[in-house]
């Protein structure tokens, strides 16, 4: 756990000394606990496969662990808000158990990497005591590996969703604005000058997105430039997604997706970042003001359901940032939503290799509901992304640009989409119940 956090999640380091103002020896700590306790759900893993399994065979120990995995794998994507990242199942977007995403999600293709290493295990050792020549001590263990992965390529083939209606032309805005600039109020006229002449040089679409936080103001005190939004989508009769933040009749703050027009709607963030966007405990940050400044830190989450998104006529399921990152939260919007769009401000990351595992969560979604997908990012990586998780277009980071693409919209229901997470999860904790049952049978026999 401490080698795949420290190193997978390392970038957070500079996001606490760059943009959470916080000192060099102190982001160290930080991150090292930080590390620490995402590292806590593999030991707890192990710890409790060695638990169950107690006096089973090799095989059930196996058993037991990818059981206990998957379980705190899913655990660590819920508990205290949740971080999937560095999750086993998304290394598989560009692999050869992609094509298992729409049927059990992320989490039973980790589940299946875990049973395809054990197995492998499992044959080498075989091979290892009791020679090649003995084929029946391995072979089944070869032949159900090779089951596994030749059912891949089938599945990864079968269209679990339909085209329907005729395409919709999206461009995206990449407007490279850097972190330390975007809330800079010296700045903001520049910010909105960039995303607007990027916009004008656009061609004819239906739809023009901006990224989250494009505008780094409540909308409602910039008036004119909701105006010169209004009057831009009524000259060049398209539609546009702009993130920005709102604020309701009650005061609270939302970070959002703007329609505009107006009659477009809006989509407000529902699954925030803790710290990030809220603190959980806020009576302790307040009296220790100088340990955290990061901007848009007080935030209020939008409704847990909220309607598609309507754009001639087409139905997007809308997301923001770490919203992208959870199958449950890209379920919400299915199967009403036609095609994703997801707007990202990865800046706070640097130059860091946190985009591209956003990029590839991002994917997996695409994958395991089969829908098209548009990124939209501030720094990159934004992207069009098809059906297949396959990216069609791209703008890395550090690049300022556009991207236009047609995305048909489609309709269907993936396995995934219909029954979410939970089957393999109860999958996982049968499994689990059962090796813990042959275990204490076993241990009662040879007492």
């Amino acid at each position: 756990g401490l080698g795949q956090f420290g190193l997978g999640v390392s970038w957070v380091y500079e996001s606490f000394t760059l943009f959470g103002g916080i000192v060099g020896p102190l982001a160290a700590l930080v991150t090292a606990l930080f590390v620490m306790g995402l590292a806590f759900y593999p030991a707890v893993a192990a710890w409790l496969a060695a638990r169950v399994a107690g006096r089973s065979r090799p095989m059930g120990w196996a058993a037991a662990f990818v059981a206990s995995w998957v379980l705190l794998e899913a655990g660590r994507a819920w508990l205290f808000g949740g971080f999937p990242w560095l999750n086993l199942g998304i290394s598989q977007v560009d692999g050869p158990l992609a094509g298992w995403l729409p049927l059990v999600g992320e989490y039973g293709v980790t589940a299946l990497l875990l049973l395809l290493a054990a197995l492998s295990w499992q044959a080498l050792r075989a091979m290892v005591v009791f020679g090649v020549g003995e084929w029946r001590a391995w072979l089944p263990s070869v032949v159900t590996i090779a089951a596994v992965l030749s059912l891949s390529l089938p599945l990864h083939g079968i269209k679990w969703s339909v085209p329907t209606g005729k395409p919709l032309a999206v461009g995206l805005v990449q407007g490279n604005v850097a972190q330390m600039q975007k809330f800079d109020p010296d700045f903001f006229d520049r910010t909105i000058d960039i995303y607007r002449s990027l916009t004008d040089r656009m061609p004819d679409v239906d739809l023009v997105v901006w990224p989250e936080t494009a505008i780094p103001r409540v909308i409602d005190s910039v008036p004119t430039v909701r105006d010169s939004l209004e009057q831009l989508a009524s000259e060049r009769d398209f539609s546009m997604l702009v993130g920005t933040f709102t604020q309701d009749e009650s005061g609270r703050y939302y970070n959002t997706l703007l329609g505009v027009p107006r009659s477009l709607g809006s989509y407000r963030k529902h699954h925030l970042v803790p710290f990030g966007e809220y603190f959980p405990m806020r009576w302790l940050i307040e009296r220790m003001p100088w340990l955290f400044e990061v901007p848009m830190s007080d935030l209020s989450a939008g409704p847990a359901t909220q309607p598609p998104l309507v754009v001639g006529g087409r139905r997007l399921g809308a997301s923001i940032c770490f919203e992208a990152d959870f199958s449950r939260d890209i379920r919400r919007s299915l199967p009403e939503a036609e095609m994703f769009v997801t707007v990202s401000n990865d800046s706070w990351f640097g130059e860091s290799f946190s985009p591209h595992q956003h990029l590839q969560m991002a994917r997996a979604r695409a994958i395991e509901f089969q829908r098209p997908m548009i990124r939209a990012t501030n720094t990159g990586i934004s992207a069009v992304i098809d059906t297949k998780g396959r990216v069609q277009q791209v703008l890395g980071t550090g690049e300022r640009g556009t991207l236009v693409a047609d995305l048909t919209p489609r309709r269907g229901s993936t396995p995934l989409a219909r029954w979410g997470a939970w089957p393999t999860l109860a999958a996982m904790l049968l499994l689990l119940v059962a090796v813990g049952m042959a275990s204490r049978r076993r241990g009662t026999s040879l007492s």
